[in-house]
């Protein structure tokens, strides 16, 4: 009787074992890093410096997906004296033999009159590819990074609230669950990842909107600087405020929300689909890493290999999600602006595209967000490695 109850407990202590090992993202040997008290500074820290990376380098790949869907939506990337108004509002001593090629190298130009003038081909977008080459010949490289500095000022503060309020939710959570509901645990990623990606986009959601508008556009006038992040979402207000009505102003500043509904219809289910994929590929690939042999290059490759895999599913799934977001985001009518629903945006692309324009930039879309989530979590996780073993061993 007395061995049968011993053998009992010790099959429960087994079982309770191995529910916590299989709920950790890490092995076993680095479940003390994975729950180290790291304090909100360091875990902010980790994530800003991912953030900082990852805009750096993917910024031309979100340029070409803005680009690709804004042009889907109507919006015109001709020479800015193309048409005859604009030709007439710079009309000049000059303008008889005004050059109106897409570049100076450009071959494909014929002659109208005196102007030289290139065909509607060379102003319009047929994939990535295209679009980074002729940024490149028409506007130069520095475009290609056209919004980082919007960028880096979303990024940065959005990550460094979004990774550590994952951490906590999802640490806590897991805990709760464990406790309380032990068959919800697997969807603890899912619901930690919506409830703080909803939070850091409520806090920076307008430089979002002026990081979209700043890469859509391009600037009309010859020799003018384009727009800053200011100057940008002053523009956007500028329709319709009014010092001498409160109401118009209320509804400017309402402007600096336009579209945050399709943001929060994109971000959420890419977080839930992007936590829930990539953690159980995480903990499969450090299963393969023995316990006594843990170390930054396995941390690295475990931690980018799950979230390339994660991003790359996450972006393709809520693609049209993403061209709803663009379309409210650059819809230039402030009116209409307010009154545009992320459903009705949905519908308005699917009868004017058809599949087509509910996937515009799913190419670059993909590939900037596969390795941009694997770089943001490795880095993110590595940093994190290396604060603890520096804790610890100081």
């Amino acid at each position: 009787m007395a061995s049968e109850k011993i053998e009992r407990t010790s099959i429960e202590m087994n079982n309770e074992d191995t529910n916590l090992r299989e709920r950790s993202s890490l092995p076993p040997s680095k479940k003390s890093f994975k729950t180290q008290n790291l304090g909100i500074t360091e875990r902010a820290f980790s994530a800003a410096g991912a953030a900082f990376f990852s805009v750096i380098i993917a910024n031309p790949l979100d340029v070409a997906k803005t680009r690709l869907q804004a042009q889907a939506a109507g919006v015109p990337y001709s020479h800015p004296l193309s048409n005859m108004t604009s030709r007439m509002a710079c009309f000049g001593p000059n303008m008889m033999f005004a050059d109106l090629r897409c570049s100076p190298s450009c071959h494909r130009a014929g002659i109208q009159g005196t102007v030289s003038i290139c065909p509607p081909e060379c102003f319009r977008y047929k994939g990535t590819l295209d679009v980074i080459y002729k940024i490149i010949h028409q506007e130069g490289v520095a475009k290609l990074w056209r919004g980082t500095n919007a960028g880096l000022a979303l990024a940065v503060p959005t990550v460094g609230i979004y990774l550590p309020c994952y951490d906590i939710l999802r640490n806590w959570l897991e805990d709760f669950t464990a406790k309380n509901a032990p068959t919800t645990v697997p969807y603890v990623p899912l619901a930690a990842g919506s409830l703080a990606r909803s939070l850091a986009c409520a806090t920076c959601y307008p430089i979002e909107l002026a990081r979209t508008r700043m890469q859509a556009f391009k600037v009309t006038e010859i020799d003018k600087k384009p727009p800053g992040v200011f100057q940008t979402l002053l523009g956007v207000m500028s329709h319709v405020k009014s010092t001498n009505n409160p109401q118009s102003n209320l509804r400017g500043y309402r402007l600096l929300w336009t579209g945050m509904g399709a943001q929060l219809a994109r971000d959420v289910p890419f977080s839930a689909i992007c936590w829930s994929t990539l953690e159980p590929t995480r903990r499969k690939l450090l299963s393969f890493v023995k316990h006594d042999e843990a170390n930054v290059f396995s941390v690295l490759g475990a931690n980018f290999g799950a979230g390339f895999v994660a991003g790359t599913l996450a972006a393709g799934v809520t693609c049209p999600l993403d061209v709803a977001k663009t379309r409210r985001q650059i819809e230039k009518d402030p009116m209409k602006a307010l009154k545009m629903t992320t459903r009705q945006t949905l519908m308005d692309v699917w009868r004017g595209g058809g599949l087509k324009g509910l996937f515009a930039g799913f190419g670059p879309r993909v590939c900037r967000l596969g390795p941009s989530v694997g770089l943001v979590i490795s880095f993110y996780e590595v940093v994190k490695f290396g604060l603890h073993h520096y804790n610890t061993s100081s």
